[in-house]
């Protein structure tokens, strides 16, 4: 038997609790945490206007995450002051709808989920997040590596390789537009570091 998907654990969840904490995520998430995580961080950074402030934090925290899921660490670590924040719920189900909107062009009914590969997806997950952290004066500079992890994490919860390898095709991509625009991002990390 399949599992159930997640997107419809989550939903449940968050319709049942008044007040929705990250431990609470985390208990429903079970072996498919670091999907959680990935996706929960990465959401911030695709609105336009809070991913100047954002991207570089959730950045961060995602490469770190994407550290300890290559190295092969069952369960991420996360300090308890953080598990026990509660989240706003009504942008997590906005923020979840938009991505279960775009995944569903993605799903095929007639593939059985399987889990991904856990060591090369946090590999490309710790990649993903260090473009996302970046600082970048670019079109779309933050939002493509939110992209790309959104539906990395979206891979690791629905056990879907499918996704991580569009998400592997994506990073490529967004790789090879940062590294095309490589001088705009020295100077705007010169300018930082000089501030």
């Amino acid at each position: 038997m399949a599992p159930r998907p997640f997107f419809s654990v989550l939903h449940e969840l968050l319709d049942s609790k008044p007040e929705v904490t990250l431990e609470d995520l985390l208990a429903v998430a079970g072996p498919r945490t670091y999907g959680l995580l990935v996706l929960v961080l990465s959401l911030p950074s695709l609105v336009p206007g809070l991913n100047l402030g954002l991207a570089p934090v959730g950045g961060t925290a995602v490469a770190a995450l994407g550290l300890q899921l290559a190295w092969g660490a069952d369960r991420p670590w996360i300090p308890r002051r953080l598990r026990r924040l509660p989240l706003h719920k009504s942008g997590l189900k906005d923020g979840l709808a938009r991505v279960e909107g775009v995944l569903d062009r993605f799903a095929s009914r007639a593939v059985l989920p399987m889990p991904v590969n856990a060591r090369g997806t946090g590999a490309l997950v710790a990649w993903t997040g260090l473009l996302l952290a970046i600082p970048v004066p670019l079109p779309f500079g933050n939002i493509l590596p939110a992209a790309v992890l959104c539906l990395l994490g979206a891979a690791i919860l629905e056990e879907r390789p499918a996704w991580a390898w569009v998400a592997l095709a994506a990073a490529a991509a967004n790789t090879v537009y940062f590294l095309g625009s490589a001088n705009l991002i020295l100077k705007a990390i010169h300018r930082l570091v000089a501030f």
